[in-house]
């Protein structure tokens, strides 16, 4: 294994302390300002009103920020639609920016693989900017030079094409590669890609959801450096 790409948020930011108040705020503008209108939103988009958390493989949790907005305005069409999804790249970049909640141990296990010299890079179905933002200001980035969000390939989240785009950066071969995430869009792609599969369950995903697609399935991404070293050949 000479490289680790990581899905972001779930898997290196807590998903919903980092974006339920954006997330709220978007789905009330969406709704006009319709309290009742908003909820229902949030609900069709995977947030659970009464648990607080997001439904594993709802378009929240694992969709486009472009599928998002499509779920919100399906009145929307052509250069409309286009200009709300710009809108809504934006909301995330400024968001992530001031108020990215990192995972417990992420940024400690970073760079205990960073220093060992393994090449890392995130995958998100977030978009590029946003995603870079976020992992600035949470200091993660020094770690993580490669990016790619769902704009920068032609395909998102679960075909392999964030994968393979890693690999041809990074000069290593797809078999060579750990995706990490707590989807399982995440798993799948690795699969898709020839890649190992590591699922974590700090996201909205449980090991049930996830150990059908995953090699292993840890707590989160601060058990890897130790599963690493148990598993070294």
């Amino acid at each position: 294994m000479r490289g680790i790409l990581f899905d972001k948020d779930g898997t290196l930011l807590d998903f919903e302390a980092t974006w339920t108040p954006v997330l709220k705020r978007l789905a009330l503008q969406a709704a006009g300002g319709d309290p009742d209108r908003a909820a229902r939103l949030l609900d069709e988009g995977g947030l659970d009103a009464k648990t607080g958390k997001v439904r594993a493989g709802s378009v929240i949790g694992a969709g486009t920020n472009a599928l998002i907005v499509e779920l919100w305005h399906p009145d929307l069409s052509g250069a409309e639609l286009a200009q709300a999804i710009v809108d809504m790249d934006r909301a995330a970049l400024e968001h992530g920016s001031q108020h990215s909640v990192p995972i417990p141990g992420a940024l400690d296990a970073l760079a205990t693989l960073s220093a060992r010299g393994i090449v890392m890079g995130v995958a998100t179905n977030d978009g590029t900017a946003a995603a870079r933002a976020a992992l600035a200001a949470t200091g993660m980035a020094a770690h993580l030079p490669h990016v790619f969000g769902y704009d920068s390939v032609t395909r998102s989240k679960p075909a392999p094409d964030m994968v393979l785009a890693f690999a041809r950066e990074a000069g290593i071969a797809p078999a060579d590669v750990a995706v990490v995430g707590d989807n399982p869009h995440d798993m799948e792609m690795a699969r898709a890609a020839g890649a190992t599969a590591i699922g974590v369950t700090s996201g909205n995903s449980s090991a049930d959801d996830l150990a059908p697609l995953a090699d292993v399935v840890l707590p989160s991404v601060a058990a890897l450096p130790e599963w690493l070293d148990a598993n070294a050949t």
